[in-house]
């Protein structure tokens, strides 16, 4: 269909009945609502061609990760290997790799299968919600028909589960004579080790009560699929998977439904308002909110944006509610570090400085105390607040917090709980703590951990997956820069969670200010960002010849101070904007012929910080040439390359980037070559400022370096290293892993700054000790190596030798680099 829609047998039928009019339309579309040009023909959705077929239509709802997508594709090969019926699958979900909403559309029938379309509503013998939050959100009965069958997972007993339920739901049920079942899977999934991978418990559930395969002959057939999905990855896993599926069976329930059909019951359907979000713009609530709510394709042309621009900050209205449990704050135990707000994946944990005097009207379950550094004024309190609807559960912020209660290790300054009794408190809570006044960011440290992430991100709320480790680096470059950044964006992992319609986590501060951010194509990110630092230097160059020109009409004092500003750090920044501010207001009462033009683009007189963002697969692969290229030149922009060692987005295939030994896709017996060094390649040019980092391993290191990189005045390049699901462990552990990584002498950290050479030091600094522990433990540790010792063992130990020797090698490359300022003879 038109743009990637529909295209079913009602819209054909508008088609050839416009053709059969004496006067057809010259032009017209078909499948959307064009009510602009109004070229959009109208359609039948009711018109069917296969009635005849005797198809069994089902329907399942997932979120993105939990395996349900890879739960039905194996269904289908299940129903078409061990029966006669033909089997058909259509997946619909976005870009994001994980946390999206999944919707998977399963056809089974004697006869070949030729709907080339999803299906239709009143159509689905079986609809299955494997997320209990999706119960508020979607219309998820919209599918099915009379007579019917909804499967849902939920953490509510039996009897319990019926009084949960949105009060439309509980009508079409009792509408369409729906049969209701119930499973906690994520109970069974807990039990039974799996964390919360619930596909094959849920698989097994639809097999049971389908009927379409005998119980025991599907559930054989079940594990068979699962050995072969994950056999080759873990022993374990399958085992694991096993237990789960031998369990499910037992807390499978049918759910009573009552009788009178005249109770009635309290709404419970999801808004922003409920959600705790007020003041929603128009364009969310005409355009934001119906795609959340899978309501997009019925949107008409007239609710898009013309210049397909599309305001920031849109992710805070999702309110995923995915996490099942979410980090509580121990006020009493906290020493005030920040570390939990620096690895938060998704800036769903905040901290926030203020007067005491501005919380005299908090809720009484909002936590304040008084701040603990010395460099805040007296009364100055603090507090650390979750977003509940928005945190994914990863529990990061619980494994980096390094305080424990003395009298129970266990417990620490932040503790992981069960959200249902928490999502209404910690909600009004984050309401709260938002309406809080920013605090002064020229009185705030930049350099330091604790102070630093004090300042408000400006990247919030994204479609990354749980635990990752890109977006705290791209989070800390928006605290610290982000009211002055301009991001060129490479596509990847990034593009997705960064800018993937219609959810936007770049965002603005309470001055209306944040970073400006563009996604072009993959290979040419580099030569993007580029162009807008030229752009940006040619504005500014262009207002500050009109103040030259106009001094004597503004000033000379404020034209000598506008043109002579350093703007490099933040107090220099807010005094620069305080005299655009007074600029602008002199212009507007200016008759000055040029006043209106150097109004136009006064704004540029303050300095701009850009970025080019991008992952391993563009910075060492595909974009190498323009990232190259842009090295090579003077001008002053900052590249972050989001390092996973593999390309991430697109499904996990080898980079240049992917270390010796790592199985990945394109490398299924182990890479044979050692991971490109592109940081030590870019140093080479003597010019650029290069720095690799790892948060997890050295967070004053990576912190200092962003601050120098965005200091320098050229091109600088930061390696940063990013964990991630493809390395196949608990992303729990990513900053452990980091750890290891460093330890190992897999990542060494280092700077490079040749700033440091026109001060006669030594440019390049090795911030890592040696190696203390051998390569082996980390390579061990993650999926991706370990994967490789038990399907061919004799090659993962060449690669282990490898692996070791190279590291040794590079560690003492760099150790003679840095050497050679105290041994300059040598």
């Amino acid at each position: 269909g038109l743009a990637s829609k529909e295209f079913t047998p009602g819209m054909v039928k508008a088609v050839f009945d416009e053709l059969a009019n004496t006067a057809p339309r010259r032009q017209f579309t078909i499948g959307i609502h064009d009510d602009l040009t109004h070229l959009s023909l109208p359609w039948d959705a009711g018109i069917r061609t296969d009635a005849a077929h005797k198809l069994q239509h089902a329907v399942f709802w997932g979120l993105g990760a939990d395996g349900t997508v890879s739960a039905n594709k194996n269904s289908i090969k299940i129903v078409g290997e061990a029966t006669d019926l033909q089997a058909q699958g259509y997946f619909v979900y976005d870009s994001k790799k994980s946390g999206a909403v999944t919707v998977s559309h399963l056809r089974f029938g004697p006869a070949p299968i030729r709907s080339t379309y999803l299906v239709e509503a009143g159509m689905a013998g079986f609809v299955a919600c494997h997320q209990p939050v999706f119960v508020e959100r979607y219309d998820l009965l919209e599918h099915a028909k009379q007579d019917g069958v909804f499967l849902l997972n939920t953490p509510a007993a039996p009897d319990q589960v019926w009084g949960t339920l949105p009060q439309k739901m509980r009508a079409q049920i009792r509408d369409k004579r729906l049969q209701l079942w119930a499973i906690d899977a994520y109970a069974v999934a807990a039990e039974a080790g799996m964390g919360r991978r619930i596909n094959t418990i849920m698989q097994t559930c639809f097999f049971a009560i389908s009927g379409i395969l005998p119980k025991d002959e599907a559930i054989a057939a079940i594990k068979h699929a699962v050995d072969k999905t994950y056999g080759r990855k873990s022993k374990r896993l399958v085992e694991l998977n096993f237990k789960a599926i031998d369990m499910t069976l037992a807390e499978l329930h049918q759910v009573v439904i009552p009788a009178n059909a005249g109770i009635q019951f309290d709404e419970k359907c999801w808004t922003p308002a409920s959600a705790g979000v007020t003041a929603i713009p128009d364009y969310v609530r005409n355009l934001t909110l119906p795609i959340y709510q899978g309501k997009g394709d019925q949107l008409p042309v007239s609710s898009f944006p013309v210049d397909g621009t599309y305001p920031l900050g849109t992710a805070r209205y999702e309110k995923r509610n995915i996490a099942l449990e979410i980090p509580v704050w121990d006020a009493d135990l906290c020493t005030q570090c920040g570390k939990c707000v620096l690895v938060c994946p998704h800036t769903a944990i905040r901290a926030r400085a203020f007067a005491d005097e501005a919380v005299k009207d908090a809720p009484p379950t909002f936590k304040h105390v008084p701040a603990r550094s010395k460099d805040f004024p007296a009364g100055t309190h603090i507090s650390y607040q979750v977003a509940p609807e928005d945190c994914t559960g990863c529990g990061d912020c619980v494994e980096a917090c390094p305080i424990h209660d003395k009298s129970n290790v266990s417990r620490r300054a932040v503790n992981m709980a069960p959200v249902g009794p928490l999502r209404e408190q910690e909600r009004d809570n984050f309401a709260y703590f938002l309406r809080l006044p920013e605090f002064d960011r020229s009185a705030i440290k930049h350099n330091t951990i604790p102070s630093a992430m004090l300042l408000d991100p400006l990247f919030e709320f994204s479609g990354a997956c749980a635990g990752c480790g890109e977006t705290p680096y791209i989070r800390l470059a928006t605290q610290l820069f982000g009211d002055r950044m301009l991001i060129a964006n490479a596509t990847g992992c990034s593009s997705i969670y960064g800018g993937n319609l219609p959810s936007t986590p770049y965002t603005v501060n309470g001055a209306g200010r944040g970073p400006a951010w563009s996604n072009s194509l993959f290979e040419d990110n580099a030569e993007f960002g580029l162009g807008m630092r030229l752009s940006a230097d040619q504005l500014m160059g262009y207002a500050q010849q009109l103040v030259k020109e106009m001094a004597g009409e503004i000033g000379g004092d404020l034209a000598d101070a506008l043109l002579g500003a350093d703007q490099r750090e933040e107090a220099a920044l807010y005094e620069q904007r305080q005299r655009v501010a007074l600029l602008l207001d002199k212009l507007a009462r200016s008759s000055h012929p040029r006043a209106k033009e150097l109004a136009s683009v006064a704004e540029w007189l303050i300095r701009r910080s850009v970025w080019i963002i991008g992952g391993d697969g563009w910075a060492y692969d595909i974009g190498y040439g323009g990232l190259d290229h842009v090295l090579a030149l003077p001008y002053d922009v900052n590249i972050l390359v989001l390092d996973t060692e593999v390309y991430s987005n697109t499904g996990g295939q080898t980079s240049k980037a992917t270390p010796t030994g790592a199985v990945a896709k394109f490398s299924a017996g182990g890479k044979a070559t050692a991971k490109k060094d592109l940081a030590r390649l870019a140093s080479d040019y003597g010019h650029v400022y290069v720095a690799t980092v790892a948060y997890g391993a050295k967070d004053t290191q990576t912190l200092r370096v962003f601050h120098e990189a965005e200091s320098y005045p050229g091109p600088s390049l930061i390696v940063a290293y990013s964990p991630c699901i493809a390395h196949g462990y608990d992303m729990l552990y990513n900053q452990r892993q980091q750890n290891m990584a460093v330890k190992s002498g897999h990542w060494p950290l280092f700077r490079y700054d040749p700033r440091l050479k026109d001060a006669g030091s030594h440019p390049f600094k090795l911030d890592s000790a040696a190696p203390s522990q051998p390569i082996k433990a980390f390579m061990e540790s993650e999926t991706r190596f370990a994967m490789l010792a038990r399907s061919h063992p004799e090659a993962a130990q060449r690669f282990l030798e490898a692996a070791q020797q190279e590291a040794d090698q590079r560690f003492k490359m760099y150790q003679d680099m840095a050497s050679a300022e105290r041994n300059p003879e040598k």
